[in-house]
C-alpha cells in the first residue's frame, strides 16, 4: 500500500515540477519546509526537512530550509524570506507543509500543485505567500473551528505524519534523481 502512494506522489510530483520547470533555468532549488515541532500535526514539514538534509547533503544546487532544528513558520517566515531574497537568485522554490481539508477522504494524502501557500493560514493568520510550487500532507479534516483544529492537531498520531513524511522525502529524493 504503501509503495503505491509512494509511486503515486513520485509521478505526480514529477508532472508538476517538470511542467514548472520546463524550457526554465533556476539556480537551485529550495525545498522550503514549514512547521513547528511543538504541535504534531504541524510537524510535518520539519520532519520532511530534516529528511530531505539528510538526502541531499552532498548535493550544493538542493537546499533545504526548515527542519527539526531550525522551524519555519509564521513567526519567522519573515526573516526567511529575506534571507532567501539576499542569499539566493532565481531559485526554484517548493514549499512543503501541513495541511487541512474540508473533506475526511482526503486525510492522510500529499498533494501538489503550482504556486505557493500561505503560511499561517491553519492559524487564521494569512500573513505570506510564498513558492513556485507547494505539496501539502493531509493531516485532518478542517471544522472551520479555530480551536477545535488547534485541539485535532495537537493531539494526531505522530507515526501518521512520520509516515507522510518519509513518503515525501523519499519520493522527491526518487524523483529528482529521475529528473538528473
Amino acid at each position: 500500500m504503501q509503495s503505491n502512494i509512494l509511486e503515486q506522489f513520485i509521478k505526480e510530483f514529477n508532472q508538476v515540477i517538470s511542467k514548472l520547470t520546463l524550457n526554465k533555468t533556476y539556480s537551485s532549488i529550495i525545498f522550503l519546509c514549514i512547521g513547528t515541532d511543538r504541535i504534531i500535526g504541524d510537524s510535518f514539514g520539519p520532519i520532511v526537512g530534516y529528511k530531505l538534509k539528510k538526502k541531499f547533503q552532498d548535493v550544493n544546487n538542493a537546499i533545504v530550509i526548515g527542519d527539526l532544528e531550525n522551524i519555519v513558520c509564521s513567526l519567522n517566515i519573515e526573516e526567511v524570506i529575506n534571507r532567501i531574497c539576499k542569499t539566493y537568485s532565481n531559485p526554484f522554490i517548493i514549499s512543503i507543509d501541513s495541511a487541512l481539508s474540508k473533506n475526511k477522504d482526503d486525510i492522510g494524502k500529499v498533494i501538489t500543485g503550482k504556486g505557493g501557500i500561505v503560511v499561517g493560514s491553519g492559524l487564521g493568520k494569512n500573513r505570506y505567500y510564498i513558492g513556485d510550487m507547494y505539496i501539502k500532507g493531509i493531516i485532518a479534516q478542517d471544522t472551520l473551528n479555530l480551536r477545535h483544529n488547534l485541539r485535532i492537531i495537537q493531539n494526531l498520531r505522530l507515526y501518521k505524519i512520520v509516515t507522510m513524511a518519509e513518503i515525501v522525502a523519499n519520493g522527491i529524493y526518487n524523483a529528482i534523481e529521475i529528473i538528473k
